[in-house]
């Protein structure tokens, strides 16, 4: 026969209430001690949660849903892999789909999570009002918004803090002694425009004149043909702050290209901090963001609203690092 949590519990010597909480991660703590037997327990008995009950309890699949702006992306893949690793510890196999850019893709991906009854959905949105709160609110599905804001008043946000890491990064060039920084944007998302804003605050707060401003897309190949563009104005630019490390390792090699020594004659500083920045020549001088703690915390904010059938609208906000290596000037340290 199979094993139930009331078997668990009698085992433990405790409630099957308890049992629940700990198989489901809540919605109550559970002392140290009492875990610590049920998970014995459990491991004894070779007991298996039924999902296909649960299900039908729940009218959801046991499972999340992702939606994600561009696969091919470093920063995407690695927020995506925290986002798997942290669902699957909690007991929720995780679906990813790949927007790959297009907001019909998009919405073509969210209608098919809905429409799999997975439990919850988190979303890095690939352009402005594509909807997804929309949907999510008409299915009853809850949501959570990671890296671009879709709508504050309806979901949860969990982002970095992307005005303060970019002022924080134009900063370091000042500190350099860099007078002419021109900036290399992202597209019209939310990420991108909160760096162009902290890039302007940065100069503002030291009576800077703005540089050059290009609007491009997140790849490498944009950041490569940007430079001629950046470098074309009559105040040519001693510095650059870009708001992603792919456009900054495209321009790199642009600038190898076109025979400027970095940072002798063009400093770079980026925003992002994907594993492959440190393996540039010179190294990438980078904000890091936080994507561990991102999506941890993404997780454990969409379950535990998934357990208390309650959407918790509103941002959070955590800290970017900065990372210095030769493209600022820095010493170019593995």
């Amino acid at each position: 026969m199979a094993v139930t949590r009331a078997d668990v519990a009698r085992l433990a010597g405790t409630s099957p209430a308890l049992v629940s909480y700990v198989i489901n991660g809540g919605p109550r703590q559970v002392a140290p001690a009492t875990r610590a037997r049920i998970e014995a327990a459990i491991a004894e008995l070779g007991y298996r949660p039924n999902m296909s009950a649960r299900s039908l309890r729940t009218n959801r699949g046991h499972a999340l849903g992702m939606v994600i702006p561009d696969g091919a992306n470093p920063f995407f893949a690695e927020l995506s892999a925290v986002i798997e690793a942290a669902a699957f510890a909690r007991g929720y196999p995780l679906f990813v789909g790949n927007a790959a850019g297009d907001p019909a893709r998009e919405q073509a991906y969210v209608r098919s999570f809905i429409d799999r009854r997975v439990e919850g959905l988190l979303a890095i949105s690939s352009a402005w009002e594509t909807g997804i709160a929309d949907a999510c609110e008409q299915a009853g599905m809850v949501l959570v918004a990671l890296d671009r804001i879709i709508d504050p008043a309806r979901c949860t946000h969990v982002l970095c803090d992307s005005v303060a890491g970019a002022q924080q990064a134009v900063d370091h060039l000042i500190d350099h002694g860099h007078r002419r920084i021109a900036c290399l944007s992202g597209p019209h998302v939310s990420t991108a425009e909160d760096r162009v804003r902290g890039y302007r605050n940065a100069l503002a707060a030291k009576d800077l004149p703005e540089g050059a401003i290009v609007r491009t897309d997140f790849g490498g190949a944009a950041g490569y043909h940007a430079l001629a563009e950046l470098m074309a104005g009559p105040d040519t630019p001693t510095a650059v702050f870009v708001t992603s490390d792919l456009q900054a390792m495209g321009m790199l090699r642009a600038a190898y290209d076109a025979g400027l020594r970095v940072p002798g004659d063009l400093a770079v500083v980026a925003f992002d901090g994907i594993e492959y920045s440190r393996y540039t020549r010179p190294g990438l001088t980078t904000m890091v963001q936080p994507a561990r703690r991102m999506g941890e915390l993404a997780v454990d904010l969409l379950l535990g609203q998934i357990e208390s059938s309650a959407p918790d609208p509103g941002i959070i906000r955590l800290a970017a690092e900065l990372r210095t290596r030769g493209s600022c000037g820095c010493p170019d340290e593995f």
